[in-house]
């Protein structure tokens, strides 16, 4: 046999195999580890400058909405005198209601200007002005309220504790100032003055406000007295109809898609449309809610039934969507051996596999509520956002058919008021959206894990 000649080839080392070793770090080691050293930087980059933003973005909300959850009160004792309020002596109501609102002001100034001089306090100001334009515009009709509900007391002195006017409560606050004041028509030097004076004496303070929670909405000229209770129950009728009518279609329609429907051209098309629906704006389905359910059914302009059946439109696509992949994700194992023991179809799907999908589905359907609760396009479309609900409903029916805002409403409402005290309340009202949020995706995540099934 002939020898193959070496062509000047270095001779590989006894022992040696020609590779270098797995352990030795090469150029094209170095170049991946430092591109993925590259990726995990900016992986917690984005991670970081995400809840950095979270941060300010809660920062801002609570900073500047915390402020409405405290407002100013005055005390003042009031003197019901009997020759203004029931001339003829007699207590009779019909007689009493016949005093307006704008003849109980008389009393108010009395009294503070009664108050003033028992504290021995040194004021330009008016007894006029301090009762008009320190006391809420609201306070005449909420002595008036008490002379109604509380006859007998007429001819008595009684102590109340009245809301102060927007710029009275703006100036505790730091959101009125001296030098913003100058061509202020509201209040004046000489009355911050005065309020100075009052506060050093208790007469004035800042407490918990607990009318902006359970209270209702105000007149642009009231806004201290201003309140989120009663579009919080619009918004919970219309979570309500959304809940009863979303959830059991929207499950009953992914089902069928997605277990029984025969695969072919038409559910294709039905699939299609569906996905297309989920992507469209919210205000589109306010224009067909105003077309269809309040020009051609004639329900009523600013109901939270119409806003219910809204909001539905708007949900279905993604409880629909998110039924079907909570299906989809159960094994088709399950499915063959509940039909290889007997089961039929409808009792393989609704006894074993439902049951497995149900921690997607409620997660699905809850996260679609969310999205529903704080959606205020629609409810432009149908009359919700310019109606000021004065009382709350007296019951289910009025509470679906009476006219009513939401909470989403609500603070577009007042973010675009000229009174910078709506501003504060817009913030306010935020802060109670996010927490029906929060509340909302936490029960998510709780239902998911206590009903979620290994397999």
């Amino acid at each position: 046999m002939t020898d193959i000649p070496n062509s000047g080839a270095s001779p590989i080392p006894v022992g040696s195999t020609g590779r270098s070793s797995i352990l030795a770090v090469d150029d094209r080691t170095r170049r991946r580890n430092r591109a993925e050293a590259r990726f995990k930087m900016y992986g917690v980059a984005a991670i970081s400058l995400g809840i950095l933003m979270l941060l300010i973005l809660l920062t801002t909300i609570i900073g500047r909405g915390v402020g409405a959850y405290q407002q100013t009160f005055i005390s003042l004792d009031v003197t019901l005198e009997e020759e203004r309020l029931d001339k003829n002596g007699n207590r009779d109501l019909a007689d009493i209601r016949k005093v307006s609102t704008f003849g109980y002001g008389p009393l108010l100034r009395v009294a503070f200007e009664q108050k003033v001089a028992e504290l021995g306090l040194v004021t330009e100001v008016s007894a006029k002005d301090m009762a008009d334009d320190l006391l809420s515009a609201g306070a005449r009709a909420e002595l008036r309220d008490f002379v109604i509900s509380n006859p007998d007391q007429i001819g008595e002195t009684e102590s109340f504790e009245f809301l102060a006017a927007s710029r009275v409560d703006g100036y505790l606050k730091g959101r009125v100032s001296r030098d913003t004041i100058a061509n202020d028509k509201k209040i004046n030097v000489a009355q911050l003055d005065l309020v100075d004076q009052l506060m050093e004496q208790n007469v004035i303070e800042k407490r918990f406000n607990m009318a902006f929670i359970t209270g209702s909405d105000a007149s642009d000229a009231r806004p201290e007295a201003a309140g989120m209770g009663t579009s919080m129950l619009g918004s919970l009728f219309m979570m309500l109809v959304v809940l009863v009518l979303s959830l059991p279609i929207g499950v009953a329609a992914s089902i069928y898609l997605e277990e029984f429907a025969p695969k072919n051209w038409l559910t294709d098309i039905i699939e299609v449309n569906i996905s297309n629906l989920a992507a469209v704006p919210s205000i589109v389905f306010g224009i067909l809610g105003l077309a269809v359910f309040i020009n051609y059914m004639h329900l009523p302009n600013s109901a939270p039934l119409v806003g219910g059946l809204v909001l539905t439109l708007m949900t279905l696509p993604t409880i629909i969507i998110s039924t079907r992949a909570s299906l989809k994700a159960v094994p088709p194992s399950i499915r063959d051996a509940a039909l290889g023991v007997g089961a039929s179809k409808m009792q393989s799907v609704f006894h074993h596999v439902l049951p497995l999908a149900a921690p997607g589905i409620l997660t699905g359907t809850i996260i679609g509520l969310a999205q529903a609760l704080g959606e205020t396009a629609p409810l432009l479309l149908i009359g919700m956002v310019g109606f000021i609900a004065s009382n709350p409903p007296d019951s289910v029916a009025s509470g679906l058919l009476d006219p009513n805002s939401a909470m989403p409403a609500q603070i577009y409402e007042w973010a675009k008021r000229a009174d910078p005290a709506f501003y504060e309340r817009a913030w306010g009202g935020i802060i109670i959206l996010l927490v029906f949020l929060v509340t909302m995706n936490t029960i998510a995540v709780i239902l998911r894990r206590r009903f979620e099934r290994r397999w």
